[in-house]
């Protein structure tokens, strides 16, 4: 890694809101630790994919993670596990089991019971420890109620609004509070006005989309990791932007801090990803950047630069970019990602996330107060 990224992957490490729920005892692919580096297995199957594949994953990983957020779908009910190809591709789904031995057993069962009828060339079994293949996630997760969440964003309760002052900010007042949305606008112009951040003009509804996905609003979150506020920053992201820990709440200052830290991302990662997909349309080269952008936020900025020019890790980006027409803007991020899974602890979850991002950002543009807005136009 740079070692100009080295404080800057510290900023950007965030995490999901874990504490608010309980999380239930799951089959393999929810346990901690499953990102190794190992060659065989379901790793073999991911490196011996070749780059086609990833045409569609996109829509179909927001198809899944669409049922999970909203338990709809296959995951209408909560007590399953769905099961997925390479492509995202939904391939079925088992009830699961009194315990985390039964479950496995039925996935393991369901995998070959596939691989039998031809619905899948592969399948690896999977353990406690041990991805297997077909893919499967579990529709019972810990994760944002995204009615709850957009009604929290758009201050549909009083406790929902925001007013004070932070650094050079002042935003509504105490007689006069004002949606997190109205905050979030508010400090996009004014950092706009002074010239201190460079962000794509699509951006704040990614980071709107973000709070939802990272704290469904609640200004209290607090991660097992002990990432906190709204956006769910660590200490040392915090502490980076110069927030004190009695500060570390504020939501004008979570909301600042956060644009801060997109903002260096993307100074640092435009120049790499220029030389790489400058070639682009337009539109494909914006929305390519900005879903990088996100993933940067999540993961860190040094993995995506490892992405875009790692000898090894930038070789699907490399394809992508040689073979653009192909795919979708979103289907070259999820490929880039996906033909490294296992690799620089890369995993699923670093597609769930920016699939969920996107969810939630879509849950914001339906709503009558957003929708016919420019928040919620392309630019």
């Amino acid at each position: 890694m740079s070692s100009r990224f080295a404080s800057l992957r510290q900023l950007v490490l965030t995490f999901t809101l874990t504490t608010l729920v309980q999380a239930p005892v799951l089959a393999e692919e929810n346990q901690a630790g499953t990102e190794s580096d190992q060659t065989s297995g379901w790793t073999a199957i991911v490196r011996g994919s070749p780059y086609w594949v990833s045409q569609g994953v996109y829509q179909n990983i927001l198809t899944i993670r669409r049922w999970v957020l909203r338990e709809s779908g296959y995951c209408s009910s909560p007590e399953r596990h769905i099961l997925f190809d390479m492509r995202g591709q939904f391939l079925g789904w088992i009830s699961d089991g009194a315990d985390r031995a039964t479950t496995q057993k039925r996935l393991n069962d369901t995998r070959q019971s596939l691989h039998e009828k031809g619905r899948t060339e592969e399948w690896i079994a999977g353990d406690a420890d041990t991805n297997g293949y077909p893919f499967a996630l579990a529709c019972d997760q810990p994760h944002v109620n995204l009615d709850l969440s957009v009604g929290r964003y758009l201050g549909a309760q009083g406790t929902d609004l925001v007013w004070g002052a932070w650094d050079d900010l002042s935003f509504a007042s105490r007689e006069q509070p004002g949606s997190l949305h109205d905050a979030l606008m508010y400090i996009v112009q004014r950092r706009s006005e002074q010239n201190r951040f460079t962000l794509p003009a699509v951006l704040p509804r990614y980071l709107a989309g973000q709070i939802l996905i990272e704290s469904g609003g609640q200004a209290r979150a607090h991660s097992q990791a002990n990432a906190k506020g709204i956006l769910q920053l660590s200490p040392s992201a915090l502490n980076d932007c110069q927030i004190k820990p009695q500060n570390y709440w504020h939501r004008l200052a979570q909301m600042d801090c956060a644009l801060r830290l997109m903002h260096q991302n993307a100074r640092n990662l435009q120049p790499i990803f220029d030389e790489r997909f400058g070639h682009l349309p337009e539109s494909k080269r914006h929305e390519l950047f900005v879903l990088l952008l996100v993933q940067a936020y999540h993961g860190g900025a040094g993995r995506v630069q490892a992405l875009l020019d790692d000898e090894i890790l930038a070789k699907p980006a490399e394809y992508f970019a040689a073979n653009h027409e192909r795919f979708t803007a979103g289907d070259i991020a999820f490929g880039m990602v996906f033909h490294n899974l296992g690799r620089d602890r890369l995993g699923l979850a670093s597609l769930y996330y920016v699939a969920d991002v996107q969810l939630a950002t879509e849950a914001l543009c339906r709503t009558p107060q957003l929708k016919p807005t420019e928040f919620c136009a392309w630019k």
